[in-house]
């Protein structure tokens, strides 16, 4: 798809913070982050939503989950816990019609709503060298999962 911002950024035509890819799959470093570490999950193939997936799609993308998690979780010793967030369609808060899964890791100090999350990015608070540096500790954490 031409004019969906996640293809451009599986093709490389947008740069991010990439932690893993294969063939199917890419997580990265959401440019918003709602908390230190929160990552983006996303099939490389354009579906719209989890009403698209078949099910070779959902055990290809579904399996990789975890093992991002516990990298993610793993990267910095002050998280105690995570969020996982899949928004389908324009009522249910989905921006982005792109398939995709935050990765959102909760912090003693987090400010949380009714539902575990207060949804509050700090788009000014990271550097490129912060996305760098926090790319780098979770993709170290890939490796040993691996």
């Amino acid at each position: 798809m031409t004019d969906c911002i996640f293809c451009k950024i599986v093709n490389h035509e947008i740069p991010n913070y990439t932690v893993y890819e294969d063939d199917h799959v890419l997580a990265y470093l959401d440019i918003s982050q709602v908390s230190k570490g929160h990552t983006l999950v996303i099939p490389k193939k354009h579906v719209a939503d989890i009403f698209e997936y078949d099910q070779e799609l959902a055990a290809t993308v579904f399996s990789k989950i975890p093992a991002i998690a516990r990298a993610v979780k793993e990267h910095d010793s002050d998280i105690i816990g995570m969020n996982i967030l899949n928004n389908n369609g324009s009522f249910a808060g989905q921006s982005v019609f792109h398939s995709h899964f935050h990765l959102i890791p909760r912090y003693e100090d987090t400010q949380i709503d009714g539902f575990g999350l207060k949804w509050e990015t700090h788009n000014d608070a990271y550097s490129p060298e912060d996305f760098e540096q926090i790319t780098q500790a979770i993709k170290n954490e890939m490796e040993e999962i691996k």
